[in-house]
């Protein structure tokens, strides 16, 4: 039986040799994403991110026992890990916080590497999916490093974003900030025992109202009164704000509710295939540049490559005239 068969039949072992193929880009590796892709599609992608230290781990880990307990559906989790600046290792950090998961055949646990990744996404994160996916893992949950607003990446491989908020970590204005809060599918403060957590709340229920206003304003007898509009586009999909205390597992089943009622909503709507359709494009795209950039460096002599590189250093051309000139072949 070979490595993508094993794969197809539930092998776990023939997964993570897999999976290590994969990440290394080997041959074998390619030519098993290949045959599996036919298999692809069925999985419902999460992607959990937000600022470190708001308890991104711990919510993961709490989501993979709630939907084993109450579902029976198997979990594959991506934890998408800093790398070593010097290794170019992973801390395997995520690992420690999962201990609860250790033991169940229906949930796969794989760290890797961001290898400086802006995004917190590793180029190899897709492709460890499209694996998950074929092994027939329905629930495929991708973890990030939490970088900051450069997690934005992680809205194009998910189908749902769950951006996670936690009280006391500073001005809530950072919640506000255009980027990570625009790609929330479901918002989660975390840590909701903590003191502050209305004033993130508050703050982070503002954001929502500005960008989807649910309640019309007016002056009435030199009063400000605010009253609820139906006005807004029943085919908008506004993000709830889920409170839990991921460590002590309140407020799992709330958030667990928020992401059925958004994938159904995507199915309903057709955002669903829309978001299929703009992940496999920025994947492709992300693949040719790749593809074009090592073949570009393959028929290009190093020395002149080097050449070329000493005149932008020295300031003798610019950046933008030494790609024209490679490109041109002179």
């Amino acid at each position: 039986m070979s490595l993508t068969e094993s794969v197809l039949a539930g092998n776990r072992l023939a997964l993570a040799r897999l999976l290590t193929q994969v990440e290394n880009d080997s041959a074998e590796g390619r030519a098993a994403l290949t045959e599996l892709f036919p298999h692809t599609g069925k999985a419902h992608l999460l992607g959990i991110t937000g600022a470190p230290g708001t308890g991104k781990s711990s919510l993961v880990n709490q989501l993979a026992l709630h939907y084993r307990k109450n579902s029976d559906k198997k979990v594959a989790i991506v934890a998408v890990d800093p790398s070593s600046p010097f290794t170019g290792g992973a801390v395997l950090g995520d690992r420690v916080r999962m201990r609860d998961l250790a033991g169940d055949d229906g949930i796969f646990i794989r760290s890797m590497a961001s290898r400086g990744s802006l995004g917190g996404i590793a180029q190899k994160t897709a492709a460890f999916v499209q694996v998950f996916d074929a092994a027939g893992y329905e629930i495929v949950i991708i973890e990030t490093v939490g970088a900051g607003q450069s997690e934005v990446d992680v809205a194009r491989l998910a189908h749902t974003t769950i951006v996670v908020e936690a009280p006391g970590l500073g001005d809530e204005i950072q919640a506000i900030k255009a980027g990570i809060l625009e790609i929330a599918d479901v918002l989660v403060i975390n840590k909701a025992d903590r003191p502050g957590v209305e004033n993130t709340e508050r703050a982070l229920r503002s954001t929502l109202e500005l960008a989807h206003p649910t309640r019309r304003v007016f002056r009435h007898h030199s009063q400000t009164i605010s009253v609820p509009t139906s006005t807004v586009d029943p085919t908008i999909w506004i993000p709830p704000i889920d409170k839990t205390v991921a460590t002590e597992g309140k407020g799992i089943a709330q958030v667990i509710e928020s992401i059925a009622k958004h994938a159904a909503h995507l199915r309903r709507s057709g955002d669903w295939t829309a978001r299929d359709r703009a992940r496999m494009e920025s994947e492709m795209e992300t693949l040719l540049r790749e593809t074009l950039m090592t073949r570009f460096l393959e028929s290009v002599q190093q020395v002149k490559y080097e050449e070329m590189i000493e005149k932008v250093v020295n300031r003798h051309i610019s950046p933008y005239e030494a790609v024209k000139s490679l490109l041109n072949g002179k």
